[in-house]
């Protein structure tokens, strides 16, 4: 069984920023795909961000330029970086995993998933 642990969530104002990470309990982290989604209360899980086992990334439209991506296999550790929050990025951030080369932004693609960690942004 693979565990996955956000942290770094928080209150921010707009325009701020906040790193999460996601450790993942599983030696071999590397051979897996990786993705952020975030749930706004009433709305959909929304794919942010994903990141191949190759370091190949991918991001949702509405994040392109503000969010990175970027894992540390060493530290079986996943990261996003956010910056130039504004209070629409205000939900819930889990991280996900599945033993795989590649994912895309859809929660189909994936098979395990961290408890969340809550990001809001205040105007």
């Amino acid at each position: 069984q693979v565990q996955l642990v956000e942290s770094g969530g928080g209150s921010v104002q707009a325009g701020g920023s906040l790193r999460l990470s996601c450790a993942v309990s599983r030696y071999t982290y590397s051979r897996y795909c990786m993705g952020w989604f975030r749930q706004a209360p009433g709305k959909e899980r929304e794919g942010v961000a994903a990141i191949d086992s190759d370091g190949s990334t991918r991001y949702t439209d509405s994040v392109k330029g503000r969010f990175t991506i970027s894992r540390d296999n060493a530290k079986n550790t996943l990261y996003l970086q956010m910056n130039s929050l504004k209070p629409e990025d205000t939900a819930m951030y889990y991280c996900a995993a599945r033993e795989r080369f590649v994912c895309g932004l859809g929660p189909l693609w994936y098979k395990y998933w961290g408890q969340g960690t809550q990001v809001t942004v205040s105007s």
